[in-house]
């Protein structure tokens, strides 16, 4: 596979990542033989977090033997010195090593987040001197919001980013990949396939191409799944006229009735949580039905609260009819619990 350099870190990474979520739901043996097909397929470069649950792990098993021919990242939400080194020291060793190539800030997605992080006694100054000691080689961070995105950028302090970008999440394309450029930064696109939004391996991918210097980390949970993303890439097909049209054709269908999660909409007065309640669906179709449905137990606890104002709709930059949206993904987590009981 073609090898790409991710802007200032001077890594040589794989055009195509993996993405470390899906592989929460398969058990261990099954999931480190998927990462090590990954790594025979020409991936080496390895994208996961802290708050994956067991997916550290079970990369690291997957690629025992081969660490020095594989890139790793990981994340972590922590925001302050103390936990982010406990987080480091866990994810050094379930990862099985004793560096992590880009270790990353997990969802700077406020500007009190990147202010914490900066702050005397934030993350930053911890995981920096981690640098100084060899236990990570390079820092960035990951967000799903623009403009915090782009503040991150302009610090000058991080030598990659990565934000979700899609046939229907392009806005960064626009306005952030520049600023990250001129920074000589590594973009990483995260959520390549919509977080499980977008079916089609074929266009999703073949938009992704187009961007040369932007990595796509797939999250996979087969072989098969992989293979057919890997085969694109062998392939280098340009995205044809009827690919082109078929994205439009899905966007249109698509309406933009999707939270893309910048955050505009919040705080709710009745404190619901709006972009996380929103993004049940998506993790429905990510991670295991069980570890979904605990994961958001709280989180759709505060939809119940919502009493329809449409103050949020009011401030939505995507103009999406958000109380509606509410009130359908709470009967769609009813259903979700209803089915699961029945198991």
């Amino acid at each position: 596979m073609k090898k790409i350099r991710l802007g200032q870190t001077g890594l040589m990474v794989s055009e195509l990542g993996f993405g470390g979520i899906p592989i929460t739901r398969l058990e261990l043996n099954e999931a480190a033989d998927l990462v090590r097909h990954c790594f025979d397929q020409g991936v080496n470069f390895f994208d996961t977090a802290h708050a994956y649950r067991d997916s550290e792990a079970k990369i690291g098993a997957g690629l025992a033997g081969v660490r020095d021919k594989v890139y790793l990242a990981t994340k972590s939400m922590v925001r302050d010195a103390k936990g982010a080194t406990e987080n480091l020291e866990e994810s050094l060793r379930h990862l099985r090593t004793e560096t992590i190539d880009l270790f990353q800030f997990h969802n700077l997605y406020k500007p009190e987040m990147l202010e914490q992080i900066l702050a005397p006694g934030g993350a930053y100054g911890a995981l920096d001197k981690a640098r100084d000691q060899g236990k990570v080689r390079h820092l960035g961070f990951s967000s799903h919001n623009i403009d915090a995105a782009i503040a991150a950028c302009r610090t000058g302090l991080f030598a990659t980013v990565q934000i979700p970008f899609n046939f229907v999440e392009h806005d960064p394309a626009d306005k952030l990949f520049g600023v990250a450029r001129e920074r000589d930064m590594g973009i990483i696109a995260m959520k390549p396939l919509g977080g499980g939004m977008l079916g089609r391996a074929e266009l999703c991918f073949g938009f992704l191409r187009q961007y040369q210097d932007v990595v796509p980390i797939a999250g996979v949970q087969s072989r098969d799944e992989i293979d057919e993303i890997v085969e694109i890439y062998r392939a280098g097909r340009p995205l044809s006229q009827a690919g082109r049209e078929e994205i439009e054709r899905i966007k249109a269908e698509l309406g933009g009735k999707f939270c893309h999660r910048c955050g505009y909409c919040q705080p709710c007065p009745e404190g619901v949580n709006i972009p996380l309640v929103l993004l049940f669906k998506s993790q429905t179709k990510r991670f295991p039905i069980q570890f979904a449905l605990e994961r958001n137990q709280e989180v759709m606890k505060t939809a119940e609260g919502c009493a329809q104002c449409g103050e949020c709709e009011a401030k939505c930059p995507y103009e999406l009819p958000i109380p509606e949206l509410i009130k359908e993904t709470v009967e769609y987590y009813r259903e979700f619990e209803r089915r699961y009981a029945q198991q």
